[in-house]
């Protein structure tokens, strides 16, 4: 069955304009709640980012909810891994975050998590598409659920994230930036450093609805770079909007991408000898990063760019580390989606155990030059059977070798085809990306 409404991660869209409306979330509420409440544990945590959209939706939420006779405890502001933890922490049956990420502040969206704090399987979501076809009902009034406010959320989620460093690891000393994007982890993210030892400065942490990821956070990282130099720190740490992303920045003000976060944490878990199963990274993962993880004599494997097929391959092949260049970090010995702050603090632990500097441990990797060309398109391409474009490909992949790579797809959410060639010459990949990208306009 096709799904209508859930993508990748869950469901986004534009405030006031369908499906992100009032009246389809209180639908949706209900139609999740006649699917969950079957099971029998007929309980769902509710948490947000700070989005001033949030507030509407969590209301229209809870009202379907109820209306399906499911009981509800709501979390507030709370980062999106937060909810994946607290969902297993309380036995629910579900849990609900109201928030599009990285987006602008007009996005929102709605993301759930089964009882086991991983996303709903496929079977679920079109379980709960199958229910928003019916017509709705409320259940009788002995049989409504109730809603409740969680004690110390954030309390709670703050010493879960503590138990991810050694009680023998300290972080004094370190001066560190810590960016929150005006988002869901402006109230925990800066606790969780400070209380294991740190001198943080916070920056965007003054959420007001509005300015959530605008010109801060994981995705505009130039603020905490200069931010790192004036305050002469160790090293920043950026977070995106719902807490799920993580960029650092080193004490040169240089950034450090997901690609390098996931290359520090492989090599000191493999000098541990905890390195289990290997790594998962993505299409898009750069080649840098592969050759740098086989060159510990482990395997590197690449899922489909998103966490959801991240975490996919990371249970196919017993992997505890995974991720993205955009900074979903998933560590699943501690947590079973991306957290950038428990990613943080695998980082931090390497830097305190090894005495190196961020700059110094993210030598492990060389990255190589990417050219990354989108192609707008008229209509859908095959991208397999254009023989224009598999020729220009075949071409391409001979003059690299084993010096690089070619990566071609189709843009999930735009009229576009991506294409990146990656290798060890940047005028060389501009120039073989280029080559591409004429092929695939000539067939567009």
């Amino acid at each position: 069955m096709a799904r209508k409404y859930f993508g990748t991660d869950g469901i986004r869209g534009k405030i006031g304009r369908y499906p992100m409306t009032p009246d389809f979330v209180l639908k949706l509420g209900w139609a999740a709640g006649k699917v969950l409440a079957s099971n029998g544990h007929p309980l769902v945590l509710i948490g947000k980012d700070t989005r001033i959209s949030g507030y509407m939706l969590e209301s229209a939420l809870q009202a379907g909810l109820v209306a399906a006779g499911v009981n509800i405890r709501l979390l507030g502001p709370m980062p999106t891994p937060a909810v994946a933890y607290l969902t297993r922490a309380f036995r629910a049956s579900a849990g609900i975050v109201i928030s599009a990420s990285h987006n602008p502040y007009d996005d929102n969206g709605l993301k759930f998590f089964s009882g086991d704090g991983t996303k709903l399987p496929d079977e679920v979501e079109e379980e709960i598409e199958r229910w928003l076809d019916m017509d709705f009902k409320t259940v009788s009034s002995d049989e409504l659920g109730k809603v409740e406010r969680a004690k110390d959320a954030a309390g709670r989620y703050i010493e879960f994230c503590k138990r991810a460093l050694p009680n023998t690891v300290s972080l004094k000393g370190l001066r560190m930036v810590v960016d929150c994007a005006n988002g869901a982890t402006y109230h925990v993210a800066p606790d969780v450093f400070k209380e294991l030892g740190a001198e943080v400065i916070a920056i965007g942490n003054t959420p007001d609805g509005i300015n959530i990821n605008e010109a801060c956070g994981a995705t505009h990282v130039d603020g905490l770079c200069d931010a790192v130099l004036r305050y002469r720190a160790d090293l920043g740490i950026a977070l995106d909007g719902d807490g799920d992303r993580l960029i650092m920045v080193d004490q040169h003000g240089d950034t450090v991408d997901g690609d390098e976060i996931l290359a520090i944490i492989a090599h000191h878990r493999h000098a541990e000898g905890k390195l289990h199963g290997g790594v998962v990274g993505t299409l898009m993962s750069n080649l840098g990063l592969e050759k740098s993880i086989q060159a510990l004599g482990v395997p590197f494997y690449r899922a489909k760019v998103g966490d959801r097929y991240v975490i996919e391959q990371m249970t196919q092949h017993d992997c505890d580390l995974g991720g993205e260049s955009s900074g979903h970090i998933i560590v699943r010995n501690f947590i079973t989606t991306g957290d950038g702050i428990i990613a943080a603090l695998q980082v931090l632990r390497a830097m305190r155990m090894t005495g190196k500097s961020l700059r110094d441990l993210k030598s492990v990797m060389t990255k190589y030059p990417q050219t990354l060309i989108n192609v707008p398109t008229k209509h859908k391409i095959n991208l397999d059977e254009s023989i224009e474009i598999q020729d220009a490909v075949r071409q391409v992949e001979q003059q690299l070798g084993n010096r690089g790579r070619v990566l071609l797809r189709a843009s999930g959410t735009e009229p576009l085809i991506r294409v990146m060639v990656e290798g060890e010459d940047p005028s060389e990949t501009a120039e073989l990306a280029a080559q591409i990208a004429s092929a695939v306009r000539a067939a567009a």
